[in-house]
């Protein structure tokens, strides 16, 4: 199940898509320095075929893109991306810092 958040994009999809080891440890590389697929797969543990589809979830979830140079294809981080997806976690908590609160002065009254 995905909610839509104020960007369009499902939050939901960028949480599944780094919640894989790998695509972690790619999304981290890739915000040092673009790369190729290629590069990529001979720094990781994993075939150059598994990053491929790494990156096609990474993309899909709105957090790198590619370009061509030459005959190669480079990818890169978009940290907008997960600007986005910790404002929406920093709406989250702020809500629940309000009913936290609320909670916690109807307890200290009493009244409930």
């Amino acid at each position: 199940m995905s909610v839509p958040d104020g960007g369009g994009r499902a939050t939901a999809t960028v949480f599944a898509a780094l919640g894989d080891e790998t695509r972690w440890a790619v999304l981290v590389r890739l915000g040092r320095e673009p790369a190729s697929a290629s590069a990529l797969a001979a720094e990781l543990p994993v075939t150059r075929q598994a990053i491929g589809k790494h990156l096609e979830v990474l993309r899909a979830a709105g957090l790198v893109e590619s370009h061509r140079r030459g005959r190669e294809v480079v990818y890169r981080a978009i940290g907008s991306r997960l600007d986005e997806v910790g404002r929406d976690l920093q709406r989250v908590a702020e809500a629940w810092d309000r009913r936290l609160a609320a909670v916690k002065e109807i307890a200290e009254r009493g009244d409930g």
